[in-house]
């Protein structure tokens, strides 16, 4: 099987019931997606296929065979924070960390399909994304702040 991440092909064999997210944190090594729930309820891993989030325990890694996929590692550019990433640290949009990673690459895809969203449409936009720690001001903040920025 051949997916590209994060702009590098990887080439793995994997058993046909492997999940994305499993492919991505032990075949690739890429543990910034996280396993939380199981059961695609709280969007800690979230990563973009061919630039559409997913939820990567509910997808089979044979699924994304020949496919674009991009973790939270690699969002950056040349050592530049993506600018969901910038307003996720100037408006304080983490706090554990644990949900981070899904949550910003869920508001990518979602700034990409809306780009200047008003806040009742931000937070409906995540609200597939589950944080136990912020509370989610911070987060929508930092969501209307990236789209301020593109």
């Amino acid at each position: 099987m051949s997916i590209t991440v994060n702009g590098h092909e990887q080439r793995h064999d994997v058993e046909p019931r492997t999940l994305l997210v499993q492919f991505l944190r032990e075949s690739c090594d890429l543990t910034g997606t996280k396993v939380g729930c199981d059961t695609s309820s709280c969007g800690a891993c979230t990563v973009l296929v061919d630039g559409e989030s997913v939820k990567a325990c509910t997808m089979l890694a044979a699924q994304a065979d020949g496919s674009g996929v991009t973790t939270i590692e690699g969002l950056a550019t040349n050592g530049e924070l993506h600018a969901v990433q910038r307003a996720f640290t100037e408006h304080h949009g983490l706090q554990c960390g644990y949900c981070t990673a899904g949550m910003v690459l869920a508001a990518v895809s979602f700034l990409d399909e809306n780009p200047n969203p008003t806040e009742a449409e931000v937070r409906l936009g995540l609200e597939g994304n589950l944080c136990r720690c912020t509370g989610y001001h911070n987060i929508v903040q930092a969501v209307l702040a990236a789209a301020g920025s593109k």
